[in-house]
């Protein structure tokens, strides 16, 4: 798999990255989902200019700091039940561009209890800022 940083828009980021996020939600569209949680891993990769996240003085302020991916996706889940993996990436997404200096972000999540015989079934959505 390539990685997004050969994408030009990206050769000047680092990426910050959540991997194996696992949360419990109320997702699916079949009646037999709606009546309880499920395991859902999810997977962040947040693209973010040198410029805007190479540290000067080793303090906190002048990176991205970890836990705004973490509570972005704890205010989705709080929002309730999503039908579909696509509207859950969808908003999580739009959600980590909406932080100042993230360029792209990646997400991905993954339903790993829905097969027996596959490690899981999920939706990747990849999306880099309009230039301004």
């Amino acid at each position: 798999m390539l990685s997004a940083l050969s994408h030009p828009r990206l050769a000047d980021c680092r990426r910050l990255f959540l991997r194996n996020y696992e949360v419990l939600i109320n997702i699916g569209v079949y009646e037999f989902e709606k009546k309880g949680e499920q395991r859902v891993l999810i997977n962040v990769d947040l693209y973010i200019p040198l410029a805007d996240s190479t540290p000067t003085a080793d303090q906190l302020d002048e990176v991205v700091d970890y836990d705004f991916m973490r509570d972005t996706i704890a205010k989705r889940m709080a929002q309730g039940h999503v039908h579909l993996q696509e509207s859950l990436c969808d908003d999580v997404v739009r959600a980590m561009l909406e932080h100042p200096r993230v360029r792209a972000a990646r997400v991905s999540t993954m339903k790993p209890d829905v097969y027996p015989d596959c490690e899981g079934v999920g939706v990747e959505v990849f999306k880099i800022k309009d230039v301004a």
